[in-house]
């Protein structure tokens, strides 16, 4: 079996625990930084874990590919795969920790007015206080409850909020720290109830503009949302509406329908909208990447072994 694993990311310590796994079960392994990096021996590899789409387009001899992002909808086309039967993987697990501390950081930012207050410090003005809120008996609304939902809600709830509700598919959810689980059905009257929106959903054709201009006209004046998910999920124009009417305190958005976002897009002049560059997750955090190659080490055991595979991506859904 060959096996290639594509990212500058991975140090030596992560090489070495994919090769040990690979002497295990006799496979040859080919490290690259990029897919133009391949050994030429390689191009026609069983296994890829990485960000090797150009290969996986190409390539009918690739059976499984192990993408090392949560999300997949870039995965998607009907192009995607040149062997149509190829298993797709995800890496869904290894990112929650690292997205559920970034939606908390931007939550208190926003609803402490730091980001006020750093964005005056960056001019030199010592900033008169301004009106805070607190997690402490806010209302939170998680629209997505799985790994990254669940890892916010944990920590989320030693900030003493009146209550944490959770969104889902099923409506079930064995998290805890959810005070109330719901189906996405019950959305529209959850709302008006919300003082804290988190969306972290996937692409799919159903989480598609799920917060639309009506439902962003359901939550209070007061209300903040914050999306880690997706930016196909929210309707941006409407968004920005509300913010630039003061219908909402504030929004804190890591993901966007285009992206990198454009100069020209409004959102960059939105007042009390927070912009971070799609660095919730990322292999950034060291936790995160050893996670995330120990998931792949275990997956390639099981696909050696003929065993059920964890992650495993229904193209037609999506996830």
């Amino acid at each position: 079996m060959k096996i290639i694993v594509i990212g500058s990311v991975f140090k030596d310590e992560h090489k070495e625990k994919i090769l040990d796994i690979a002497g295990k079960i006799k496979a040859q392994v080919c490290f690259a930084n990029t897919e133009d990096e391949v050994d030429d021996d390689f191009k026609d590899a069983e296994v890829i874990y990485g960000f090797g789409m150009g290969i996986a387009k190409t390539s009918k001899s690739l059976k499984w590919l192990s993408v090392p992002s949560a999300g997949v909808d870039y995965l998607m086309g009907e192009d995607a795969f040149a062997n149509k039967d190829c298993i797709l993987t995800n890496s869904a697990g290894a990112y929650g920790v690292t997205i559920a501390e970034h939606i908390i950081a931007v939550s208190l930012m926003m609803m402490r007015g730091l980001d006020h207050s750093y964005s005056e410090a960056l001019k030199g003005n010592w900033s008169s206080p301004v009106p805070q809120k607190s997690l402490k008996d806010a209302r939170i609304t998680v629209l997505g409850t799985g790994d990254i939902g669940c890892e916010f809600a944990k920590r989320a709830k030693a900030f003493e909020p009146a209550n944490i509700t959770g969104l889902c598919r099923s409506g079930k959810c064995a998290e805890a720290s959810f005070d109330e689980i719901y189906k996405i059905d019950e959305l529209d009257n959850v709302l008006p109830k919300t003082d804290l929106l988190i969306m972290c959903l996937p692409g799919t054709p159903e989480t598609e503009n799920i917060l639309s201009k009506e439902r962003i006209a359901l939550l209070p004046k007061d209300a903040y949302v914050v999306n880690v998910g997706r930016g196909s999920a929210i309707d941006e124009d409407a968004l920005a509406d509300s913010l630039d009417e003061k219908r909402l305190a504030g929004a804190a958005l890591d993901v966007f329908r285009t992206e990198p976002l454009p100069t020209e897009s409004r959102l960059w002049n939105t007042p009390n909208l927070l912009i971070t560059p799609h660095v919730a997750g990322n292999l950034t955090l060291k936790h995160t990447l050893d996670k995330n190659v120990e998931m792949f080490c275990d997956n390639l055991l099981n696909y050696a072994n003929s065993l059920p595979m964890k992650h495993v991506i229904d193209r037609k859904k999506g996830y």
